[in-house]
């Protein structure tokens, strides 16, 4: 009677131990889904107000821009003398800067590849280099041209004439052989730059490249704005 009895008691202690961790096990479940739904929460609210934030300093910056847009714009259609003169040199700048299309006199030169049938040791010597193109831009810049495009490409501070295999880039453009070089200027000096006895393009010609020079005193040679952009990473404006 007494194992019996004593049976039952540990029976009903086993259960209630049972129980009471069951409980204790659920219980600290929940409150661990509990403190990482709280800490997700959290982690959320504060990317919300960040983001927020971010949104409300851009939305200020877009403001400031706007204001000082407008400010410029007010000033360039003012019609008083200090602020005609600002729009006068804000053409310019545009202007230097390649960001307008020039029209004007100068002249038109056209490189292309040599004929195939010409029997030379150095068969690179039958194609037009980028190193050709460098040499007669820089001729006509040194001539005083006041603007310069190859193959509609507007030649500025930052173009990069690069070669590849037989691909030649301008502003990250690909361009091919015939070479129409663009140059408003001094009809008189640029073509004097380029024709003298003794220059590149002469070479040129000994070497069987195809060389056309022509001078256009009219106003109707056209070269074309610059389609990129200006980005310095490292220059920096002296305050």
């Amino acid at each position: 009677m007494k194992k019996g009895y004593i049976a039952i008691i540990l029976g009903v202690t086993c259960l209630l131990l049972t129980t009471g961790i069951f409980i204790q096990a659920k219980t600290v479940s929940s409150n661990i889904t509990k403190v990482g739904r709280t800490k997700m929460e959290n982690e959320l609210r504060d990317s919300a107000l960040k983001a927020k934030e971010k949104y409300d300093n851009t939305y200020k910056d877009l403001e400031t821009k706007e204001k000082e847009l407008n400010t410029y714009r007010e000033k360039a259609a003012s019609t008083d003398e200090n602020s005609g003169l600002l729009s006068t040199m804000l053409d310019q700048y545009n202007s230097l800067l390649g960001y307008t299309e020039i029209v004007g006199p100068g002249i038109v030169v056209i490189l292309e590849d040599a004929d195939n049938s010409i029997i030379k040791l150095n068969p690179s010597s039958y194609v037009v280099h980028d190193g050709d193109l460098i040499e007669v831009i820089n001729a006509l810049k040194n001539a005083g041209a006041e603007a310069i495009s190859v193959n509609g490409q507007r030649i500025v501070s930052l173009t990069a004439v690069t070669c590849a295999g037989n691909i030649i880039t301008i502003n990250g453009q690909k361009v091919g052989t015939p070479f129409v070089i663009n140059a408003v200027g001094s009809t008189v000096r640029l073509y004097g730059a380029l024709t003298m006895p003794g220059g590149y393009l002469e070479t040129l010609k000994i070497d069987g490249i195809k060389v056309s020079v022509e001078r256009i005193e009219k106003s109707t040679i056209l070269v074309p704005k610059y389609s990129g952009v200006y980005k310095f990473d490292f220059a920096a404006n002296v305050e």
